[in-house]
């Protein structure tokens, strides 16, 4: 009785709000065709997969390519890349963002404080290949500005490009100036909504603007940054591979090959499917697992999380 009661008020619910669920159709059939249609495709990295035999048809072979993963040369090194490069983008490129929406909101001139925004945002639409670029140009050894300011200074060439150990810092600095900007519209969005009523008390107080910024604007955005923390924590193995695969050579492999560069070179050029589909399942429960954890802990320290 009770199953039938709910049912009569959720095709009630649903009738009243149907032009609603119209709205959602679209995506609803989007998500289901590309998101989740796809994911039949994970079979492939418990087989020998054969492109002509398909993936019904091609032999299974359990957890064979993943043992030749954890086996493989190149396993602790992209994965110890990859945590690098993540690991630096949480500590440089995630605060900046939102120091710099908090210095932005300090700003009393509005046309300086659009100025900024812009000039900040900006980098954002720069391409890969053209970012990529300027930042080969900027560091060539022989014409490169910062080779010749190094000169200048009478110190000897630096070939950035072709150090290992060089190229998680040129990644992330770039990366960095290039999203800041962009990073810290949601963070600006947030810090419109802090009540102006605390920030005149605190006036009247005698609060400084750092006061101001630490005990009311910051505590007020803290719950958009904990949801952002914690999704940047569930993206922690999935580096994108372009810049990567665009900035790497013979001589900086060994310190910038990571697990999406490791996939498309195996996957796409050397046409392993099933090896590749392997080692990006690896890389989407490492994910899940971080995301998860991330958010227990959030929600157990500050009351906050994303579920």
């Amino acid at each position: 009785m009770k199953i039938m009661q709910h049912k009569k008020k959720l095709g009630k619910q649903i009738a009243s709000k149907w032009q609603l669920y119209v709205l959602m159709l679209p995506a609803i059939l989007y998500t289901l065709l590309f998101s989740y249609k796809p994911m039949y495709g994970i079979l492939i990295a418990f087989q020998n997969f054969s492109v002509k035999k398909g993936i019904w048809g091609s032999e299974w072979v359990g957890l064979d390519n993943f043992e030749r993963l954890f086996n493989s040369y190149w396993f602790p090194i992209i994965l110890k890349n990859t945590f690098t490069l993540s690991a630096l983008g949480l500590v440089i490129g995630f605060p900046l963002p939102i120091i710099l929406a908090l210095m932005l909101n300090e700003l009393r001139n509005e046309k300086y404080r659009t100025f900024v925004q812009t000039v900040s945002y900006l980098p954002h639409f720069i391409s890969t290949v053209v970012m990529c670029g300027i930042i080969t140009m900027f560091l060539s050894p022989g014409n490169g500005v910062i080779n010749q300011i190094i000169g200048l200074l009478g110190g000897e060439k630096v070939y950035f490009m072709q150090v290992p150990e060089w190229f998680k810092w040129i990644y992330e600095i770039s990366g960095s100036w290039q999203g800041i900007g962009w990073g810290s519209i949601i963070y600006f969005a947030a810090l419109s909504s802090v009540d102006s009523a605390l920030l005149e008390a605190a006036d009247i107080d005698g609060a400084s603007r750092l006061q101001k910024i630490w005990y009311i604007n910051l505590p007020e955005i803290v719950p958009t940054i904990v949801v952002m923390f914690i999704l940047r924590c569930g993206q922690i193995l999935s580096i994108g591979y372009e810049k990567v695969f665009l900035l790497q050579n013979d001589m900086n492999l060994i310190g910038s090959e990571i697990i999406s560069t490791y996939v498309y070179k195996v996957g796409l050029e050397q046409s392993d499917f099933a090896f590749s589909t392997a080692v990006g399942l690896f890389n989407t429960v490492v994910n899940c697992v971080i995301l998860c954890t991330a958010n227990a802990l959030s929600k157990k320290f500050t009351k906050s999380g994303l579920f």
